[in-house]
């Protein structure tokens, strides 16, 4: 698979590379990264030909939108597409509801002292657009996301979403989203409202496809491009021995198990775990790009080289044989 082809999302004129990057880690989750090794990162990632960017205020508390913005200023605006996200707010003081505090799935490094709060209303997305164009630096984002709405869909659709589409109407941003780790949501936006684009992460892998059976043929039928992330299942599709994480916890053994007697069939077929992993599920008709969270050039560089290698066909048929895949999930051709 070619990483730097580009591909339409969704009904908007935008077009996005089939491998993005995604800012989480050089925000700082689980260990601090340098401020030159972010750029290294990002340098990398751009000599490589990725054109896609997706970023959030939540990842390092404005960090990474900081230092995603620093290193595209300057660089040709036409030639690459950055998304964030709107739904928490970075405030100084903590919310007067605490159920309204988000502090992500970890603490961020090196991140400063604000309080991520939920606050899906019109008035709130209106402002974390303009916080995070400052954070950018840039005259403009390509694509919104709602961020990870789960418990307060009534008030992202009727607020968040309204202020998306007026932006979206006005010319302001050219495509519109949602964000989440879970399908069954995603699937309920499809239904309500009109969107380019939705992030689905962990939840369409090589072990999980949960997304599969309702979300992505709606997606299809409603021409809404996929962004896949979490292919590697937060790293039990890197590793999976004991002890590997899934979903951002210690994996219950059946998925250690499962995620074993994949690698199995990937060794048979002499085929590394993560490009199988990686390039699974970007041969489903609803999906653009793979969004892969990196910390170095060296794993940007190994995300690449995974997304370029050649995989048999026959790995496919196996999985497939095994029940290790569902026979219906669309696997990529030769």
């Amino acid at each position: 698979m070619d990483p730097t082809q580009r591909v339409p999302l969704g009904k908007s004129k935008l077009t996005v590379t089939r491998l993005g990057v995604g800012t989480v880690p050089i925000g700082g989750i689980f260990a601090a990264v340098a401020e030159d090794v972010a750029r290294a990162t990002l340098q990398r990632s751009w000599e490589l030909g990725v054109r896609y960017y997706d970023t959030a205020p939540l990842y390092g508390l404005g960090v990474a939108e900081r230092r995603l913005g620093e290193f595209l200023r300057g660089r040709p605006r036409d030639q690459f597409v950055v998304a964030t996200k709107v739904g928490r707010l970075l405030l100084d003081q903590p919310p007067t509801d605490p159920k309204r505090l988000s502090v992500g799935f970890s603490p961020f490094h090196g991140a400063p002292p604000l309080y991520p709060t939920f606050d899906f209303t019109y008035d709130a997305a209106m402002r974390s657009v303009e916080a995070s164009l400052t954070r950018l630096g840039l005259d403009r984002v390509d694509t919104l996301l709602i961020h990870d709405p789960d418990d307060h869909y009534e008030e992202a659709i009727d607020g968040a979403y309204v202020a998306l589409a007026k932006l979206r109407e006005e010319g302001v941003v050219s495509a519109i989203g949602v964000g989440m780790n879970q399908a069954e949501m995603l699937a309920r936006f499809a239904r309500d409202a009109d969107f380019d684009c939705f992030l689905v992460a962990g939840r369409y892998t090589l072990l999980d496809q949960a997304a599969l059976g309702e979300l992505l043929p709606l997606c299809v039928e409603k021409r809404i491009s996929v962004v896949i992330g979490g292919v590697y299942n937060s790293g039990i599709l890197t590793d999976p021995k004991p002890g590997a994480t899934f979903n951002y916890q210690p994996a219950d053994q059946k998925w250690v198990e499962r995620a074993r007697q994949i690698k199995r069939v990937c060794d048979h077929h002499h085929t590394p775990l993560m490009a199988a992993a990686i390039q699974f599920p970007a041969a489903h008709p609803a999906v653009a790009t793979i969004l892969t969270g990196v910390r170095s050039p060296a794993e940007i560089e190994e995300n690449e080289r995974m997304f370029r290698f050649p995989i048999p066909s026959a790995l496919w048929g196996d999985l497939q044989a095994e029940g290790l895949l569902p026979e219906t999930a669309p696997v990529p051709m030769g």
